[in-house]
């Protein structure tokens, strides 16, 4: 007996298929949830086998479907007919094998057996006629849109993370980002800190629409890959930014594995800098919601992340948290690349460089160790502009992220800023970031 949850969101093909499911001796109907979320949380129970869905139906998406595979339930989605077989792509994108046209549900039971067998529930022909469900479309088939990869190798993820107490990560991650696009590379700055998102104030860019939150909703319709560049705000040619959470109480909208379709869909045009919170605590319950916790969107930055560059202050309370932060870091990620930043390193505190390197080399291994000084001037003149580290001049905090970016990048060369005509940025906050097409 093929057990089966059904989630329609108001469809007129509810009524006919739960007919159709009813006639069939080898299939019972469990329940008929309210919503996805009613749904996730019956599949979590571990009693049913197979979810019709309606494909439309609010908050299924990528997340939502892994949360049922994860459970042993075989999503089975129901898709408007359409010539150009958008809705198949869609379920594709979503990890959804088999689909039926709302107009064939009489194909339905066949459908829902054939997933709880695993073999796809149909003839494979894809075309959905005479009630027979095809296998949806995935991305990597001849109809899937192509992203041009730009000339040479793909960009790369740097992912600036740090333990709590404000150690600098956000004017760390803007000044690499600035760097990197000075020196000629394509670069995307995200702002994935869901606890403080701060890059947009930072950088002086009006929008009224977050990025991030942006990017989860077009996450939640499979359309985020095609369209990243529409949740970004470009800063200068090669700079842009995608801004983060206008209020922190709003993470619950950023679904597990939107992070890491942005990341994945923008390092295809580029170099990637994110900007990320500094817990990385799971949250026990999110696996009941599917939802994901808060400090999903940092896990998964640094899964993806090429290099991680840990920021930590050079003192006594920003080294002792340094030091739990890289045992936390290795436990949660493993072997990434790391490179630690020690930021504020000033006289006043009585140590030496090497001094400091020897205490660090004891925290654990990383791949590089760097000093930015304490250069308050620098920060202050960008910060009350809302310009970046590149765009305020030449500092000892820029040369110093230089040589950062030295060791990120070999052979990159510098190159001359673009800087802005005088009298422009001297109010903070005049900037307006630029829709990106």
């Amino acid at each position: 007996m093929i057990v089966v949850l059904v989630v329609a969101a108001g469809a007129a093909w509810e009524s006919p298929a739960l007919r159709e499911l009813g006639d069939d001796p080898g299939i019972v109907v469990l329940k008929r949830c309210v919503d996805v979320d009613d749904l996730l949380a019956t599949a979590a129970a571990g009693q049913a086998d197979v979810a019709v869905v309606a494909l439309d139906a609010p908050g299924l998406d990528g997340p939502a479907v892994d949360h049922l595979l994860r459970h042993d339930v075989r999503p089975v989605a129901v898709v408007p007919r359409g010539p150009d077989g958008a809705a198949r792509l869609r379920a594709g994108r979503l990890g959804i094998r088999v689909v039926v046209d709302e107009g064939d549900v009489a194909g339905l039971p066949e459908a829902v057996l054939g997933a709880a067998r695993g073999d796809g529930g149909g003839d494979g022909d894809g075309d959905g006629d005479g009630g027979t469900a095809a296998p949806a479309a995935t991305p990597d088939q001849d109809d899937a849109p192509v992203v041009a990869a730009p000339a040479g190798r793909p960009g790369r993820v740097l992912a600036v993370w740090g333990p709590p107490g404000a150690p600098g990560r956000s004017t760390v991650a803007a000044g690499m980002a600035a760097e990197l696009a000075r020196r000629g590379r394509r670069v995307l700055l995200v702002d994935a800190d869901t606890h403080a998102a701060s890059q947009a104030q930072q950088l002086g860019v009006l929008d009224e629409v977050s990025g991030l939150l942006a990017a989860a909703r077009l996450a939640g319709t499979g359309h985020l890959e095609d369209e990243v560049a529409t949740v970004q705000r470009s800063l200068d040619p090669r700079l842009a930014v995608v801004t983060g959470l206008p209020r922190p109480d709003r993470w619950r909208e950023v679904r597990a594995g939107v992070v890491e379709t942005l990341l994945r869909a923008a390092r295809r045009h580029g170099d990637v800098v994110v900007d990320t919170a500094a817990p990385l605590e799971a949250d026990h319950g999110a696996d009941l919601s599917g939802r994901g916790g808060r400090n999903q969107a940092t896990t998964e930055a640094l899964g993806a992340a090429d290099e991680v560059l840990v920021v930590g202050a050079a003192d006594p309370v920003g080294l002792a948290r340094l030091a739990r932060a890289l045992v936390e870091l290795r436990e949660t990620v493993g072997p990434v690349g790391v490179r630690v930043l020690l930021n504020r390193m000033r006289p006043g505190l009585g140590w030496s460089e090497s001094e400091v390197a020897a205490m660090v080399s004891g925290f654990g291994r990383s791949t590089s160790l760097h000093f930015l000084p304490h250069d308050l001037a620098a920060v202050d003149r960008a910060l009350v502009t809302g310009r970046t580290l590149v765009e305020g001049g030449d500092s000892a905090l820029l040369r110093a992220l230089g040589a950062v970016v030295d060791a990120v990048e070999p052979g990159s060369v510098h190159r001359q800023a673009a800087r802005r005509p005088a009298g422009r940025g001297v109010r903070r906050g005049a900037r307006r970031g630029r829709r990106i097409r």
